[in-house]
């Protein structure tokens, strides 16, 4: 069974221009070379139809659903499709059965596509997941999200994940040139012209989405009226009422990506950091104090005492935000990150910590040196609570004692870095293990 099935001529018209112009085949596929170009893995197993179980992750529109058309033209099996919207643990288990029956009666093998898997709960995973350890289906899914955030571990260690790219412009305008010549899928029984800036516009405004350029030129299509001639003529005009810029969707793995590229921005670039912000407020609508957070964060891990007025910056552009919101403070945020970008790097703090925390794992128990104990009572000297020495006593206000506890004695946790103010830090060390 193949729910990919198509109509002819008969139901052109009522379908959209993207459906009828799926590939049908390798050969006609646009992109995405690096998984099904000649000789590669995937497509060795779609042409030789041994297509194992596989996820396929990518943006919309960059063809996942294509393939899966492409997978159902080419096997020899029984093929399912069902939307993890709407499929339920009894719809999964109807398809189960269905492939057992297949299986033992016909010899048959079943492949399910389970499109939007990412939208597929954890139960229903689970009442997919025996019947793809023991080879009753073979599972294709796709997403637009990270599948490692929302398909579970088992059936992930038992698929194939391929990452589909975004396709370009160029793709764009690969499909939409072919709608235009083919006149029985397409739109070549048409007396239609498109101008080439109409074109590039569509696909520059799709960014990638074939479905979208071509739901875009089929508007143009079938909206303009013809001139006098009787031909339909698609200018820039046209073209620009046909497409809107797109909404970018900022969904949670958008999100984590985003401000990962914000924090790794911090420690090399102005401008990507900036971008970044700026990208992830005004264009995802994403809450700017998520990111002062990482900025305040980033102050001490990637910073620290290098430059400390980093982590004052971050917390003026704190109060600015909260006392004035937003977008008023958003010169003031953006401020603070220039400054930090531009400051002198450490992690001395992060490896500090690092150190430290292993030492507390090395010590069952970390006694007090005496004289580093209370001795504000009756009774102190009695108990050997002497010696420590006050360093406000002694010349530059510091003494060499000991501090650690003795399974620790001069041990190095914090050690300075030679960047910005630690330098000076760093140089106060040497002098005083010299001493």
């Amino acid at each position: 069974m193949d729910l990919f099935s198509y109509g002819r001529e008969a139901d052109r018209d009522s379908r959209l221009l993207a459906d009828r112009m799926r590939p049908s085949s390798l050969d006609e596929y646009i992109g995405q070379e690096h998984i099904i170009g000649p000789g590669k893995l995937l497509r060795r197993a779609i042409e030789a139809d041994q297509v194992s179980s596989i996820l396929l992750y990518g943006p919309p529109g960059c063809g996942k659903t294509t393939l899966a058309h492409i997978i159902s033209q080419q096997t020899k099996g029984y093929f399912v499709r069902l939307n993890a919207v709407e499929a339920s643990v009894k719809d999964v288990r109807e398809v189960i059965e269905q492939a057992q029956s297949n299986r033992s009666l016909y010899g048959t093998k079943t492949i399910l596509f389970l499109d939007e898997v990412h939208r597929f709960n954890s139960s229903r995973q689970d009442a997919l997941l025996p019947a793809v350890e023991n080879g009753t289906i073979i599972f294709i899914g796709a997403t637009t999200e990270n599948p490692f955030h929302y398909v579970n571990g088992a059936l992930m260690s038992r698929s194939t994940l391929f990452q589909l790219e975004p396709l370009t412009k160029e793709h764009s305008l690969i499909a939409m040139q072919r709608a235009l010549t083919d006149p029985d899928k397409g739109l070549g029984y048409m007396n239609l012209k498109a101008d080439h800036e109409a074109l590039e516009h569509i696909a520059t405004m799709a960014n990638g989405d074939i479905r979208r350029a071509l739901n875009a030129l089929e508007l143009a299509a079938m909206t303009t009226p013809p001139d006098e001639s009787g031909a339909v003529h698609i200018t820039l005009e046209v073209a620009e009422e046909s497409i809107r810029k797109p909404l970018v969707k900022a969904d949670e793995s958008t999100q984590y990506d985003v401000l990962s590229a914000f924090h790794k921005s911090i420690r090399g670039s102005s401008d990507a950091a900036l971008f970044w912000f700026l990208y992830a407020v005004e264009k995802l609508g994403m809450d700017p104090m998520v990111f002062i957070r990482r900025l305040i964060a980033a102050s001490s891990e990637d910073i620290g005492l290098a430059n400390p007025q980093a982590m004052v910056q971050a917390v003026s552009a704190l109060d600015a935000y909260r006392n004035n919101g937003w977008p008023e403070a958003k010169l003031n945020v953006i401020q603070a990150i220039l400054f930090a970008v531009e400051s002198p790097k450490s992690n001395a703090v992060v490896e500090a910590i690092s150190r430290a925390m292993s030492a507390m794992d090395e010590v069952k128990s970390a006694e007090v040196p005496l004289h580093l104990r209370d001795a504000h009572y009756s009774g102190a000297v009695k108990l050997g609570h002497v010696g420590y020495k006050y360093p406000h006593d002694y010349p530059s206000h510091y003494v060499k004692q000991e501090y650690l506890p003795k399974e620790l004695s001069r041990r190095v946790f914090y050690q300075a870095t030679e960047q910005g103010n630690e330098a000076k830090i760093a140089h106060n060390q040497r002098l005083r293990r010299e001493e």
